[in-house]
C-alpha cells in the first residue's frame, strides 16, 4: 500500500507543523521530503515522507526518548487518517535520533539472542512501539536457533526471543531499553 497524493500530504503536514511552531512558540526547523532516498541497509523502514528537524528547540523534540516527536508524528498520522499498517510511510526524525535508536534496539537484539543461548530462558524485552519491535524482529531473522514474538496488547505490547526448541511457560527475563 502507499500514500495516494503523497504531495498533498506533505502539504497538509507542513500546515500542521506549522501551527504547531507559531503557536507553541518553538524554535526549530524542519524539512519535509516526498520520496527520500533510503540508504542500502535500512530494510527496516521504507518511509514515502520524512520530515527532518533542527534548530534550538530540537532537545524539546528528543526529551524523554523522543516523545514529543513520536507524539508530532502520531498527530500527522491521525491528521492523515493513514491505518495503524501504513505508519512507516510517514516518518519524523531529529539529530539523527531515529538511527541511534535503531542502533541501540539491534544492540539490544543481540544481547538478549546472547542471554537467551546461554541460559535458555526467553527474553522479553520492555513494552515498544510496532516500529521498534518490527526493528528487533527483523535483527534476529537470521538467527535459526531463535523465535521472536510479539505479545501483550495495546501500550503494554513487548517481544519476547524464546529459544527455538522451547516448550512450557517460563516466566522470561525482562530488560527495559534505555
Amino acid at each position: 500500500m502507499f500514500i495516494p497524493d503523497k504531495v498533498a500530504a506533505a502539504k497538509k503536514i507542513n500546515e500542521f507543523l506549522q501551527a504547531v511552531v507559531t503557536h507553541g512558540g518553538l524554535r526549530f526547523k524542519y524539512r519535509i521530503v516526498v520520496d527520500p532516498p533510503i540508504p542500502e541497509d535500512r530494510d527496516w523502514e521504507k518511509p514515502e515522507i520524512l520530515v527532518d528537524f533542527s534548530g534550538p528547540d530540537s532537545t524539546l523534540l528528543l526529551d524523554r526518548g523522543g516523545e514529543l516527536l513520536r507524539a508530532l508524528e502520531l498527530l500527522a498520522l491521525e491528521m492523515l487518517r493513514l491505518p495503524s499498517g501504513e505508519h512507516e510511510k510517514i516518518s519524523f526524525d531529529c539529530q539523527n535520533h531515529r538511527a541511534q535508536r535503531i542502533h541501540e534496539l539491534r544492540m539490544a537484539a543481540s544481547v538478549a539472542a546472547e542471554k537467551v543461548r546461554k541460559t535458555g530462558t526467553p527474553y522479553q524485552f520492555s513494552p515498544m512501539s510496532s516500529r521498534e519491535r518490527r526493528i528487533v524482529h527483523l535483527a534476529l531473522r537470521e538467527e535459526a536457533d531463535l523465535i521472536t514474538q510479539s505479545e501483550g496488547e495495546g501500550m503494554r505490547r513487548c517481544l519476547v526471543v524464546y529459544p527455538k526448541d522451547h516448550k512450557g511457560a517460563v516466566k522470561p527475563a525482562t530488560r527495559t531499553l534505555p
